[in-house]
């Protein structure tokens, strides 16, 4: 899998030019949209196929600033899964350095759309297999 990447914007950043704790979480979303749609299972496709994954929990840990004009590289990895439930880790890296500056992960849940619960393993097979196989290879 590739990484994500990002180069950090003005308007991301407060007054002292450091990106404001916040932008962490956006930054999270961009790349796990972007990690799902390499694994083959697009947003959009999920969606099209009636199947939502809201957020049920956000940590960040920041370790080091991050400035206007750095670029950022994002490493997601599903961290948990058990057809229900998944959890994404990330490590926000400076691409110059290669220094972590923030650790985070989210939790979400799939759901239909009157917002019940569904079981992948039992109604989307080929996304959980996908989601198995992403387990198995970010362990590593």
């Amino acid at each position: 899998m590739e990484a994500y990447r990002h180069k950090v914007q003005y308007y991301e950043t407060d007054q002292m030019k450091i990106v404001h704790h916040s932008n962490y979480i956006r930054w999270f979303e961009e790349a796990r949209i972007d990690y799902l749609e390499q694994l083959g299972m697009p947003y959009e496709e999920m969606e099209a196929r009636e199947i939502i994954s809201p957020v049920l929990a956000v940590e960040a840990e920041y370790l080091r600033m991050v400035h206007f004009g750095d670029t950022v590289t994002i490493y997601p990895k599903v961290k948990e899964y058990n057809g229900i439930k998944l959890t994404i880790s990330y490590d926000v890296m400076d691409e110059k350095t290669q220094m972590v500056h923030c650790r985070g992960l989210t939790r979400h849940c799939f759901l239909n759309l009157k917002g019940r619960p569904i079981s992948l393993k039992r109604e989307y097979p080929d996304y959980h297999e996908k989601f198995i196989e992403a387990l198995e290879n970010d362990q590593d």
